[in-house]
């Protein structure tokens, strides 16, 4: 097959842990050919969409980790037999014309995950689509609302509506009087709602992620916080720690594994904690690296066989 990446820079991924960085070695161990390209660089040209790419071969060399060819216009509905969508957020008007432009190629190319559902699907918006597996959240730009949220459910968590890894998640405390300076700050530079929810005391024994493939679970990894942090985030100092798939994970799994697998979302990641989902991730989940290196489960190869069912006829 081939493939082409939409990421960020290639150059710059931590081989050790780059979810990304597993998928696209995957591909090559397969013998797939592989590009990378900046989203920046699609071109929808009287009906037809195209990027300037580059041809890549792959070893496991931090620093010495990609070898480019020469750069080529690549024609993505005729050139190129799957596309991975895997920059990462934040996902702003950007992010969400990428995927207009990707979604005049799919499913002719099969673009993982589906450009259409990444864009109706936001990571905190899709989960509310399951109340009784979430924890009481509001989502809103009214201070009025959001205040009221405070002060019924008292200790909180907020966050921005497209925020990704961490950033922008502050603790609020019943009587917390910040909550409303915070909506302003927010509100000079965003006109995003924000997501108000209700603080779950069991984050300090860790945010689980939960990788789905075809909304089918395959393991997990648990994502330890800083002391007195409420953040979990790999990217702000979270630990990963190996876990297992308890009977309440495998109940959340079972009840939105249909919706997704209905969605052509066959790589998510979904985060638990305690007995709570809190978010399903759909437009660069992380976790396969760590995962893998727990468990032996590699999410990367389960990937590429749903997608092989796919895209390459049986004998």
């Amino acid at each position: 097959m081939k493939v082409a990446i939409q990421m960020d820079p290639i150059e710059g991924v931590n081989i050790a842990s780059d979810t990304t960085w597993l998928m696209a070695m995957e591909a090559q161990n397969r013998g797939y050919s592989l590009w990378v390209y900046d989203f920046r660089t699609l071109a929808l040209d009287e009906g037809r969409l195209y990027c300037r790419a580059r041809p890549v071969t792959l070893k496991q060399v931090q620093g010495d980790h990609v070898t480019f060819g020469d750069e080529v216009k690549l024609d993505l509905g005729r050139d190129i037999d799957v596309i991975l969508m895997r920059q990462d957020p934040p996902f702003d008007m950007a992010y969400v014309t990428a995927t207009y432009l990707l979604e005049t190629v799919h499913p002719q190319t099969l673009v993982v995950n589906d450009p259409a559902q990444v864009r109706s699907a936001p990571e905190k918006l899709l989960v509310t689509h399951f109340p009784d597996l979430t924890p009481p959240t509001l989502i809103s730009s009214d201070p009025v609302a959001l205040v009221d949220f405070h002060k019924r459910h008292g200790d909180v968590v907020l966050k921005p509506l497209h925020g990704a890894a961490g950033s922008g998640v502050v603790r609020l405390k019943a009587d917390d009087p910040n909550l409303e300076a915070l909506i302003e700050i927010h509100a000079t530079g965003s006109r995003d709602p924000l997501v108000i929810q209700k603080f779950l005391p069991a984050v300090s024994a860790g945010d689980k992620r939960i990788l789905l493939v075809d909304g089918e679970p395959v393991g997990a990894i648990n994502r330890v916080p800083l002391k007195d942090q409420v953040r979990s985030n790999l990217r702000v100092g979270g630990t990963a720690a190996p876990v297992e798939l308890t009977p309440r994970d495998l109940e959340i799994c079972a009840a939105i594994g249909p919706t997704l697998k209905e969605r052509g979302l066959i790589f998510v990641g979904i985060d638990v904690i305690g007995d709570w989902m809190t978010e399903i991730n759909v437009t660069s989940p992380t976790g396969a690296q760590q995962l893998k290196q727990f468990s032996g489960v590699d999410a990367a190869a389960l990937m590429w066989d749903a997608i092989e069912t796919r895209r390459i006829p049986s004998a």
